[in-house]
């Protein structure tokens, strides 16, 4: 076997083989691989992070649920390490159905929830996916109003005209959207006007470490102040200090979402079962 590896290898062009490189693609595949395989097996779930409101940084305003899949041992994966490699292929699409459908029985199975699960903008024409909005909004219409769809700056920035007529169409039924990662990407004033979002969730390289730079400071005041001007809710991503927490609330934004309150997790409180009482 090593001297038919040896021979293939002088069979290729000099300069034509790239051991970095190799090793990339071969780990993307085994990530991507790793995704079907625990699609197949129905492997995936999701973990919420609380978004917390500034007024009342006890009190959540919603949560995020935050697609998670199950590698061969169990263990926990989360999208981060996996979304760039399947993002542009047909597993991202059936991923972002997954998403949706778990966030959709989580709200239909509590009445106080609200929600908001991201989506890809490539999404909108995939209809394994509309179909799984359309199907619980049919059965249960109340959902809508409880729903929160999350499209990052970059995904909506590919097709915008599709994603602002899909947003005014479905804001009819009640869901509302948000910009995730705002400040992350190349947007238009133009389109950032048209778009009609709901909610600006501020980038997180604007937030982490905001006490200690004036810089962030004054970018993320003007990112709030653009939100107030057009009537949007604010969040900022991130927030992991008390110290970036006080000066995000100084700076007015409706809404902190970050490490320092609380992390993600797939045993939320409505998931966990009741606790026993013992006997005496």
């Amino acid at each position: 076997m090593k001297g038919n590896s040896k021979r293939q290898m002088a069979d290729i062009p000099a300069g034509a083989y790239n051991p970095l490189e190799f090793a990339v693609t071969r780990q993307a595949q085994s990530t991507v691989d790793m995704v079907k395989e625990a699609i197949s097996h129905n492997q995936t779930l999701l973990a919420f992070q609380p978004v917390m409101r500034t007024s009342a940084q006890h009190q959540v305003g919603f949560y995020e649920g935050l697609i998670r899949v199950l590698d061969p041992t169990g263990r926990v994966i989360p999208a981060g390490d996996f979304m760039n490699k399947i993002e542009d292929t047909e597993t991202g699409r059936e991923i972002d159905v997954l998403a949706l459908r778990h966030g959709l029985n989580n709200l239909r199975k509590n009445r106080a929830l609200r929600l908001s699960i991201n989506m890809s903008a490539r999404s909108i024409g995939y209809k394994p996916w509309m179909n799984c909005l359309n199907r619980f909004l049919n059965e249960t219409p109340e959902l809508g109003e409880r729903l929160i769809l999350e499209i990052t700056e970059a995904s909506a920035m590919m097709v915008p005209e599709l994603v602002t007529s899909f947003i005014h169409r479905l804001q009819q039924k009640g869901i509302c959207f948000a910009m995730d990662h705002f400040g992350s990407g190349s947007m238009t004033i133009r389109y950032f006007k048209d778009f009609d979002f709901d909610i600006l969730k501020i980038d997180g390289q604007f937030i982490r470490g905001i006490s200690k730079c004036p810089d962030l400071l004054a970018l993320t005041r003007a990112l709030h102040a653009i939100a107030q001007e057009l009537g949007m809710l604010t969040v900022a991503e991130s927030v992991e200090t008390v110290d970036d927490a006080a000066v995000v609330t100084q700076i007015g934004i409706d809404c902190l979402q970050g490490y320092y309150f609380a992390a993600p997790t797939t045993q939320p409180d409505w998931l966990r079962p009741p606790k026993t009482e013992r006997r005496a």
